[in-house]
């Protein structure tokens, strides 16, 4: 396998919990490729706020905005203090408005042996913009919850549209559009609408069918092999990506890419598992994803990451972190 571009500057993440073991292996992995990137490294998190008092450190930001392209570790969220999830403050920051999920059955013998679909999903609008806010609080049997869900056309469009180039660009034959329109008959009617629109302008090129939100999630686990390319609202690809990865093995396996147009962050979209960290039992696999579609992002289309038959606890296997990224790296 030929060497990657060096020298390319990119921000590194390491994270909590167990993110720098899953970091270090990632590394380990991408130097066997021969793949070198000028790291600059940064914190987030809970790590961040032992070192810079805050859990999203201004030079995190700007090392980003420099760099345009980041491999980042779970981040664990402060609790209390009214600390917003990092994750969440650096899509809006970055407007990555696509947020790709790839799911596919990597290990033998597992439940669903054909899965091989791509979730991609709004990452900026929806429920998740934080207009969420309670009134009278505490014990009141009036207290009243209330969130705001919000969708704009332009959004639905870039989603979309970014959806279907997808499918053409990675050979992907159909977009199934998934929604709640007939209950949801503004934001995901509009959503449904924009989105059947754009889905005429590659009539011919790829084919397109939709589906409620509740019928798609019952179908995945029915026959996820009928799904090629999912392109939907934040909250229901939030949800259906989490499901569409316990079909092929777990969160373990999952990695996700966050794009917009002048930025991509690559993560682990696990958590920070701090019951497990520093005991080398963590799988990679996820982060070690993630920083594969960090090189088919930047073109390195051949610098391919491959898995062994070695597997981590969570796969059943016995294999440590170090010792599934050397059996990965002795592959390559």
């Amino acid at each position: 396998m030929s060497g990657g571009r060096r020298g390319r500057e990119a921000t590194l993440i390491a994270g909590d919990g167990i993110g720098p073991e899953i970091t270090a292996a990632s590394l380990s992995v991408l130097d066997a490729l021969g793949v070198t990137f000028d790291w600059d490294e940064q914190y987030g998190g809970m790590s961040a706020v032992d070192k810079a008092g805050t859990p999203l450190p201004d030079a995190t930001v700007d090392s980003i905005r420099r760099t345009g392209l980041a491999l980042k570790g779970p981040l664990t969220t402060p609790v209390g203090g009214g600390y917003r999830s990092v994750t969440v403050a650096l899509r809006q920051e970055f407007e990555l408005y696509a947020n790709v999920r790839p799911v596919k059955s990597i290990v033998p013998g597992g439940r669903y042996p054909d899965v091989d679909l791509v979730i991609i999903r709004e990452n900026t609008e929806g429920m998740y913009v934080g207009y969420d806010r309670t009134f009278k609080v505490g014990n009141d049997p009036k207290a009243l919850a209330q969130s705001t869900s919000v969708m704009t056309r332009d959004g639905c469009r870039r989603i979309v549209r970014y959806a279907f180039e997808y499918a053409k660009h990675h050979g992907r034959k159909k977009v199934t559009v998934v929604h709640k329109a007939n209950i949801l008959k503004a934001t995901s009617g509009l959503f449904l609408e924009t989105a059947q629109v754009i889905a005429r302008e590659y009539d011919g090129q790829i084919a397109s069918d939709d589906k409620i939100v509740d019928n798609a999630a019952m179908q995945l686990v029915i026959n996820p092999a009928q799904f090629d390319v999912l392109v939907t609202t934040n909250l229901f690809g939030d949800i259906l990506s989490d499901e569409a990865s316990g079909l092929v093995g777990g969160l373990g396996l999952a990695p996700g890419a966050n794009i917009g147009e002048h930025a991509a962050i690559f993560e682990a979209v696990h958590g920070s598992a701090p019951d497990i960290a520093g005991q080398g039992i963590a799988n990679p696999s996820a982060q070690l994803l993630a920083a594969a579609m960090m090189l088919d992002h930047v073109g390195e289309l051949e610098a391919a990451i491959v898995q062994d038959n070695v597997r981590t606890k969570d796969l059943g296997g016995s294999a440590s972190t170090t010792e599934f990224a050397r059996a990965v790296a002795r592959r390559l």
